[in-house]
């Protein structure tokens, strides 16, 4: 399998992959969290692969694609004639993935008559098919996954609050690309060698001004925006070389401001503390930046130690007192 979870080398994603790995062994419900394209199907993909159940089926559902009428008979099966065009029994994606996993993608989207009946499986590990008056017994373990934050659909009412913590019993929030920018060059690597298996005559790399570009550039679309873009590059190249004028507008036209600040001290005053941080965390992103983010050669470059610089790279991703858009 493609497995992009090992190739992440920034503090956080080690600790999700580390997470991950000890999840693996139970039968824990997960819950993971995250923006669009930053992988969440992936570690999923890992959780059930590294399990007891590896043999048995994984079934993703995407909750949000499949209209709220249909769900629950595509989710717990359904009988003959229990609606219109209900031309006989079906099993349900619970019952195929029986023994398995099922991974519940954007399960923010579920209606709330169908989120009381996904939280009875949970408790009673049994299901009923829609139109039938007998329950079935399933043996599956429950992997969600949401973009938006459930904390927040909890408090303005459209997700259930005793759904929300029998889902997350182990919760992983996966950040997006930009608040993990050393392991863009990384990514960009794999995807490259990924690709470039497509057309050996020819292999494909990348100029360093093209991959100051791709560090710099926020990517909304996440992880699965930059291997589109690889791909994309990769097809299209002429002679084994992608540069600054082979990317796309967008990417060529981003104005990062990411310079490091000087802080005024105005008649409010200022918090030096903060300050400070903002100043550390820019030289240390420029340091990851210069070395295409290699923590022992931009330690070297500061003046630190690899274990310091992991180290305050690991407080900073946990959210301690930095100013927002201030990424590494």
């Amino acid at each position: 399998m493609d497995n992009l979870l090992v190739k992440g080398s920034h503090p956080v994603m080690e600790k999700i992959l580390s997470i991950s790995q000890r999840v693996a062994g139970t039968d824990s419900t997960v819950l993971i969290s995250g923006e669009s394209g930053t992988g969440k199907e992936l570690i999923a993909r890992f959780i059930h692969n590294n399990s007891r159940r590896a043999g048995n089926p994984f079934i993703a559902v995407n909750c949000g694609a499949i209209p709220s009428e249909l769900l629950e008979s595509e989710m717990f099966g359904h009988e003959r004639g229990a609606f219109t065009g209900a031309v006989g029994t079906r099993m349900g994606l619970f019952q195929l993935a029986n023994g398995g996993t099922i991974f519940l993608d954007e399960i923010g989207e579920m209606t709330a008559p169908l989120q009381v009946k996904l939280l009875r499986v949970l408790q009673e590990r049994e299901i009923r098919p829609v139109g039938s008056d007998r329950t079935v017994k399933v043996d599956v373990r429950v992997i969600a996954a949401s973009n938006r934050d459930l904390n927040v659909e909890v408090e303005k009412g459209r997700f259930r609050e005793d759904l929300f913590y029998r889902l997350q019993v182990i919760p992983i929030v996966v950040p997006p690309l930009r608040e993990r920018r050393s392991d863009i060059p990384v990514l960009v690597q794999h995807f490259l060698d990924k690709h470039n298996q497509q057309r050996p005559a020819q292999p494909c790399k990348i100029a360093d001004d093209a991959m100051v570009h791709l560090w710099e550039y926020d990517w909304p679309g996440n992880v699965r925006e930059l291997e589109n873009l690889i791909e994309r590059m990769v097809i299209l190249n002429d002679d084994g070389v992608i540069r600054v004028e082979n990317l796309p507008p967008n990417i060529r036209s981003f104005i990062s401001d990411k310079k490091i600040p000087r802080p005024t001290l105005t008649e409010e005053g200022i918090d030096l503390n903060q300050a400070v941080e903002e100043f550390e965390y820019r030289l240390i992103d420029e340091a990851l930046r210069r070395t295409k983010g290699n923590k022992q050669a931009a330690a070297r470059l500061l003046g630190l130690k690899r274990t310091t610089l992991v180290a305050k790279l690991r407080r900073k991703t946990s959210g301690s007192g930095s100013a927002p858009g201030y990424v590494i």
